[in-house]
């Protein structure tokens, strides 16, 4: 299985209402310091609809990119239950999904 499809897999157990971060998400496969190539893997996500990457964010909880834009993966995750201040998850450790 590709590096891609092991992100992409391990993310689609994130639930609604959650969100991981870039490192996490690349520790979950072992791919040590990866957080650059999730942030890659995401931005070419051919799924964006079915494979939750809006729900990857920053380890100190800012939401960092989104290919169809900040404002729309603020809306997002708005839309989920997360609350957002200043591109940044307020309680961001209690919406953090530990796998």
């Amino acid at each position: 299985m590709k590096v891609e499809e092991k992100i992409y897999c391990k993310l689609l157990q994130v639930p609604t209402g959650y969100v991981t971060t870039y490192g996490d998400l690349a520790k979950t496969i072992n791919l040590k310091n990866g957080q650059r190539i999730v942030g890659q893997i995401m931005k070419k996500n051919p799924f964006p609809v079915i494979v939750p990457c809006h729900r990857v964010v920053k380890s100190d909880g800012t939401i960092g990119g989104y290919a169809y834009g900040i404002e729309r993966k603020k809306h997002m995750l708005s839309k989920e239950g997360l609350k957002i201040k200043d591109n940044k998850i307020l309680d961001f450790k209690n919406n953090l999904f530990e796998f």
